[in-house]
């Protein structure tokens, strides 16, 4: 297993069960789904013509495509971090969800 990609996820630990792996590939790929989805907007408003200025329409699919790519990366950055997590027997990373609900208006139970 000494030649697998991206080194610093595989270079310690040791396989972790095959079923949890599966799982953080399917989460990575639903991302990766939704990173295409959001490209595929951007590229669907950028040639339709639109009831928005050239200007709008073309700052709206910017950021279609620009949040399409960032999701791509923060997706695949988040299997890696999992992975890793798994292979060394540590607890997952947080999810954004729970690193916002810090700021939660609701009062801790």
């Amino acid at each position: 297993m000494g030649n697998r990609w991206p080194k610093f996820v595989y270079r310690d630990g040791e396989e972790p069960d095959y079923r949890f792996s599966f799982a953080n590939e399917r989460t990575f790929l639903a991302w990766i789904r939704t990173a295409l989805a959001l490209l595929a907007a951007g590229v669907a408003v950028d040639v339709v013509d639109l009831s928005l200025s050239n200007t709008q329409q073309h700052v709206l699919a910017v950021l279609l495509v620009v949040a399409g790519l960032i999701t791509a990366l923060a997706s695949w950055i988040r299997w890696a971090l999992s992975e890793r997590a798994m292979r060394r027997r540590e607890a997952l990373p947080p999810s954004a969800q729970r690193r916002s609900s810090r700021w939660s208006w609701r009062s801790p139970r």
